[in-house]
């Protein structure tokens, strides 16, 4: 039996060494809002945090993790209130058919934490994930909206 800990707590499963973190998210933890999309980590929709890190659970496999890892996923993101990531997108709009940006929203939450003010080029080469519907130009205003907010939150 193995320990993880996702969004502040212990998860414990039993599966393969091979087994994809993003399996033991949704079918051990419960937690369905992380994503499966190509299972080959490149587009995004499985990203979560790891140790405050965007990562692509979809093709990490669960033996490469320790219990004293920090994971946490889209709900563990907004648990108390809604990031400011989160209230950006509700405010502009920024899904469209929605599939993508759960990854989407994890991926720029980890981004701001490490660079507060992202230059458009910083936010188009580290935001990566791939969005069928191709809201990039409404994902780069909530970008945007949400580093003012957190910088207004911050002084």
């Amino acid at each position: 039996m193995a320990k993880l800990n996702i969004n502040g707590r212990t998860v414990e499963f039993d599966v393969e060494d091979d087994t994809p973190l993003l399996w033991v998210i949704r079918e051990h933890a419960g937690l369905t809002g992380t994503k499966y999309g190509c299972g080959v980590a490149q587009c995004g929709a499985c990203t979560v945090h790891l140790d405050g890190v965007a990562t692509r659970s979809c093709a990490l496999p669960v033996s490469a993790l320790t219990e004293d890892q920090k994971i946490v996923t889209i709900e563990g993101l907004g648990e108390k209130e809604p990031h400011p990531v989160q209230q950006a997108w509700a405010e502009l709009d920024v899904a469209q058919c929605g599939y993508c940006q759960v990854g989407m929203i994890m991926a720029v939450s980890s981004l701001l934490a490490q660079n507060a003010t992202p230059s458009d080029d910083e936010i188009r080469s580290e935001i990566t994930n791939i969005c069928r519907c191709g809201t990039y130009l409404r994902v780069l205003a909530g970008v945007k909206l949400a580093a003012a907010r957190m910088a207004t939150n911050r002084g």
